[in-house]
C-alpha cells in the first residue's frame, strides 16, 4: 500500500468499502512504502477504517522506506533481511489470528 499524503489510497479505499462483506472477521496484514515513515501513517489510518468494517489488522506488518532506493533497473524490489523478518513475523501471525477468527463467519 502507497503512503498517499500521509493517508490511505482511493483505489484501496475503494476496494475496503465494496468488500467489507467478503473481509469481515478476517485478519489484515500491511505492507507499506512511502519516504521515512515507510508508510506507517498510511496503515494507522487504514487500521481506523477496516476495524469499523470487522476486519482485524494485526500488529506485525512490513514497512519500507524510501522504497526507490531498493528497486533495480528491471523495478523489482530488492529485499533487505529486515524486511523478510517481518513479513515472515506478519505472516506467521496472520496464519494464528485467522484461526481464531474462523469460527465468526460460521
Amino acid at each position: 500500500m502507497p503512503e498517499y499524503n500521509y493517508g490511505l489510497n482511493a483505489p484501496l479505499k475503494n476496494a475496503i468499502d465494496y468488500l467489507n462483506h467478503e473481509w469481515r472477521y478476517k485478519p489484515v496484514g500491511f505492507c507499506a512504502y512511502g519516504g521515512i515513515a515507510g508508510g506507517a501513517r498510511a496503515v494507522q489510518m487504514v487500521k481506523q477504517v477496516i476495524t469499523t468494517l470487522r476486519m482485524v489488522p494485526v500488529v506485525d506488518a512490513v514497512f519500507i522506506p524510501f522504497v526507490g532506493s531498493i528497486v533495480d533497473e528491471d523495478d523489482r524490489l530488492q529485499a533487505t533481511e529486515v524486511m523478510i523478518g517481518m513479513a515472515r513475523a506478519m505472516l506467521d501471525e496472520l496464519v494464528r489470528v485467522e484461526a481464531s477468527l474462523k469460527p465468526l463467519r460460521g
